[in-house]
């Protein structure tokens, strides 16, 4: 029997292969091939590729072929409707391509239905012919409509704080697109320190725009492929990440935002995506972007993108010249206050699993905790110290709720036993109070007081605000303002002399800009030594037989800029003199060999920097009268700005007169005044008086 049936399997196959060839030599004879060069018809498939499977009823009870795998006709091609390849086809005429890229799937199609399931190129062009089936080739037909400008208005008062010129920049763009219909030929890079809002920013401009939002990170990409996308030779190929964002948003008129676009790699072997992402963001090239996957033009010119970045000068200038870029500044204090109450507060509550208002936090509190425990430009320290706040308070929440049910426990247990027994009098009650008392104690609301912060995050890491008088003791010593990707930040230089030959010591991890501010200050110093009321024969001798040592405390920090010579020049002079720096006063500018000041920038950053530590004068640079216009309004309220143009007027303005002496002016620390401040609490007049910049500055 068993041999039996082997055998008449054999004989089965035998047959069927028999009538395959016979079936192949009747096609060839009744279809002769047409000659090398005729015009015959070439879309007709190659014998050898058709389908042929057995008619019923099949003898030996096997079951039915589905015809030979290795042909277009089993299980994954054919004429069959539900096979792949019909179904691309399908799926193809349904995705609107335009004509160039049509002819390019035709011709891809007719590859397929020839081409052996098991070929090597089999999966990358069915890989191929699904992305350009699914890609966005055209604006839906019915989009979403965008939403009116005062609901757009409305969105952004309420999903940001302050920022009211980059809201207002926001809007105006909103209302171009739409008188417009579309946004072609915008491109916006949002210029600001980390933590500030750059990436909600974004999402409100999608949302007010009725528009799907995708994020794509280009930061440290060090391929033109990872933008450009990999040719289909390459095992794994896929599109860049332009079009794969625009894949998974689903429309061709979505809003991507290129994040971190000033981290692009540097230096690569594997080609620039800096130089390639020109093209993207070109609004004149865009419109037929060529990936190396698809090897076909893409319209991105309906493409809203927005990219973010932290400085303005890691971004290549061939490609800063294609955006439009709009500045964002830090937070003041005040500005971090309203945020946390309104924003971050309620959301760290509610991911710590409190009820709304359960914990609470005053102006006082939320001000010490910004400035004693955060020190940054934007809001994601603050938003980590809430959320360390939360937890203990969430502990100690869980904590009182077991204690709670415990007792509940403990009462029930009592209230049964008195049914059985006799009770011991008010025993069940006490506890069912307690319970209840314990439960109500639990979901009380909590507010925490400065103690309470202290407790739970230690110390205050930062000074108080009046930090920055306290170290101003001797002379020699100057607070300057610098500008970072982080915001502003206070700078202090420090000046002192030993005995030597006149050498010059620079430490605190300064480069060679700052190294040539220093220069520059020491050779005005030597220039003008008599208007300083140096004799001159002793102010050589001081210099000649004396090395001085400029510092600038916070050596792991790196420093370079051009914005620090009227410190340097500064605490340089206090030195030599011997007149105090007045301790409420912090200054930046360039000077030349002249004396001349020199504008510099960030001016709203370091002005900001200065009032955050308490400082409430700041020396400008005349030149930068008009970046006073920016400043916040309270800012310019409580705060004297001093406008010069030589480095005399700085000197006059920073030192205290010669006739006070240094024990006086070291007073200036405790006073509460914008003047130093004696001993005896007298106020010590400056050596002329500072006139304000009006706070209306148009």
């Amino acid at each position: 029997g068993e041999g039996e049936g082997e055998g008449g399997i054999v004989e089965q196959l035998q047959g069927m292969i028999s009538g395959l060839i016979s079936e192949i030599e009747r096609q060839v004879a009744r279809e002769p091939r047409p000659k090398r060069g005729s015009a015959g018809n070439s879309s007709e498939a190659p014998v050898h590729f058709r389908i042929y499977t057995s008619k019923p009823p099949f003898p030996g009870g096997l079951p039915p072929p589905i015809g030979l795998p290795f042909m277009p006709g089993g299980p994954s091609g054919g004429d069959d409707e539900d096979g792949e390849v019909p179904t691309l086809e399908r799926r193809l005429r349904a995705a609107g391509l335009p004509a160039e890229a049509e002819e390019v799937v035709t011709r891809e199609l007719r590859r397929l239905r020839r081409m052996s399931p098991m070929h090597s190129e089999y999966s990358t062009l069915v890989d191929y012919l699904e992305w350009m089936a699914e890609l966005p080739w055209a604006p839906p037909e019915s989009p979403q409509p965008p939403v009116p400008l005062s609901q757009a208005r409305a969105q952004l008062e309420e999903d940001h704080y302050a920022m009211d010129k980059v809201k207002q920049r926001i809007l105006e763009f909103l209302a171009v697109c739409h008188l417009r219909g579309d946004t072609k030929g915008s491109i916006l890079c949002m210029l600001g320190p980390p933590g500030i809002g750059k990436t909600s920013l974004g999402k409100s401009v999608a949302a007010a725009l009725g528009r799907p939002f995708h994020r794509v990170s280009v930061g440290g990409i060090h391929s033109e492929a990872e933008v450009r996308g990999h040719r289909r030779t390459y095992v794994g190929a896929l599109p860049g990440l332009i079009l794969q964002a625009v894949k998974k948003c689903g429309a061709a008129n979505c809003v991507i935002m290129l994040d971190e676009v000033d981290k692009l790699g540097r230096n690569s072997y594997n080609g620039d995506p800096s130089s390639a992402l020109l093209e993207v963001l070109d609004p004149e090239q865009n419109g037929a972007f060529r990936d190396h996957f698809l090897a076909v033009p893409f319209n991105l010119s309906q493409v809203l993108f927005i990219a973010t970045a932290n400085e303005m000068e890691g971004i290549p200038r061939p490609l800063r010249d294609r955006m439009e870029v709009i500045e964002l500044t830090g937070y003041t204090v005040d500005d971090k206050v309203a945020i946390a109450a309104r924003h971050l507060l309620p959301k760290q509550v509610a991911l710590h699993g409190l009820s709304p208002g359960q914990l609470s936090l005053g102006e006082e509190e939320l001000d010490h905790l910004i400035s004693g425990y955060t020190r940054e430009a934007g809001v994601r320290e603050l938003e980590r110290k809430l959320g360390a706040l939360c937890r203990a308070i969430a502990a100690n929440v869980s904590e009182a709720g077991e204690a709670a049910s415990e007792a509940a426990a403990a009462a029930a247990a009592a209230a049964g036993g008195a049914d059985e027994g006799a009770p011991s009098e008010g025993g069940g009650g006490s506890e069912a109070a307690a319970a209840a008392e314990a439960a109500t104690a639990a979901a009380a609301p909590i507010a925490l007081s400065v103690a309470d912060i202290e407790r739970v995050l230690g110390p205050p890491r930062f000074e108080p605000r009046r930090d920055v008088a306290r170290r101003i003791t001797k002379p020699g010593i100057a607070l300057g303002l610098a500008a970072t990707v982080f915001g502003g930040e206070t700078l202090f230089v420090e000046v002192e002399q030993v005995a030597g030959k006149g050498a010059v010591q620079m430490t605190g991890n300064i480069k060679e800009v700052m190294q040539e501010s220093v220069k520059a200050a020491l050779t005005w110093i030597r220039a003008n030594v008599a208007e300083l009321g140096l004799a001159k024969t002793a102010s050589e001798a001081l210099l000649n037989t004396t090395d001085l040592h400029i510092h600038f405390p916070e050596g792991a920090t790196p420093k370079d800029g051009p914005s620090a010579g009227v410190t340097i020049t500064t605490a340089l002079t206090s030195l030599l003199t011997g007149r105090l720096v007045r301790n409420d006063v912090a200054m930046t500018g360039e000077i030349t060999l002249r004396g001349l000041v020199l504008p510099v920038g960030g001016i709203k950053e370091k002005v900001v920097a200065a009032h955050r530590a308490g400082v409430r004068t700041v020396l400008l640079p005349q030149a930068n009268e008009k970046d006073l216009r920016e400043l916040p309004q309270k800012v310019l309220d409580e705060m004297q700005f001093e406008l010069v143009s030589d480095v005399r007027e700085v000197i006059r303005a920073a030192l205290v007169p010669a006739d006070v002496t240094e024990a006086e002016a070291a007073g200036s620390a405790s006073g509460d005044g914008s003047e130093p401040a004696t001993d005896d609490g007298r106020q010590v007049p400056l050596s002329h008086p500072l006139p304000s910049v009006p706070t209306g500055v148009p």
